[in-house]
């Protein structure tokens, strides 16, 4: 074969599956592990609760939990009930990120945000991912197109990846690709997972767990 139309080939071949993740590949794969402590955990719950009434941290599960008539983070917030985890520390504007961790979301729970990316030019997240009862947990993009079903009572393994400059975000779940969208656009950008109430149709009692959060970049 023609070394050029060979080289070619091999560039094509290359850029295909770095954009796809597809032959088996580890979507961590190429990716550097960025180091976290407990100082870039900041939990936010509701703000007339203590801490330990809404969030544990036993043998390496984090466990967050709200009701829907819980009160915002800030009480001068309009905001819905949460009790989340938003990684700080490292607010990202340009390159590649990856968000990594192991959920288990108990059935039941509806209508909630479990992670997200926030940040964006348009509105206040450039991602959400919500599980709904469905067809026994349903997990979709905001309330519209649908990632994953079948994702309650077990633990499964989510990694998104956001291409900044290229603007595009790739949602894995247990290692596959499930779900690809356009961003909302730049900003001040970070990570936050646990459970956030949806404005509409949550559940009374929302819960997740986590464990094994990880974040890395290109």
């Amino acid at each position: 074969m023609n070394s050029f139309y060979y080289k070619c080939l091999c560039l094509l071949l290359l850029s295909f599956f770095e954009d796809q993740h597809l032959c088996g590949a580890d979507p961590t794969d190429g990716f550097t592990l960025v180091p976290l402590t407990e100082d870039n955990f900041k939990l936010q719950k509701p703000y007339n609760e203590p801490l330990d009434d809404r969030y544990s941290y036993k043998d390496g599960v984090r466990s967050f939990w709200i009701y829907n008539n819980d009160k915002p983070f800030k009480a001068e917030s309009p905001t819905r009930p949460r009790s989340e985890l938003r990684i700080s520390g490292h607010d990202y504007s340009s390159g590649i990120w990856q968000f990594e961790g192991y959920a288990y979301v108990p059935s039941g729970t509806s209508g909630v945000t479990i992670v997200q990316i926030h940040g964006a030019t348009e509105g206040a997240t450039s991602l959400q991912l919500r599980m709904y009862e469905g067809d026994g947990g349903d997990l979709r993009y905001y309330r519209y197109n649908l990632v994953d079903t079948h994702l309650y009572d077990k633990w499964f393994r989510v990694n998104i990846i956001h291409n900044v400059d290229k603007g595009k975000i790739i949602v894995f779940i247990d290692g596959v690709q499930k779900f690809v969208v356009k961003d909302q656009g730049p900003g001040d950008l970070y990570f936050k997972c646990g459970v956030y109430a949806a404005p509409f149709n949550s559940s009374h009692y929302m819960e997740s767990r986590w464990k094994e959060i990880k974040l890395y970049k290109k």
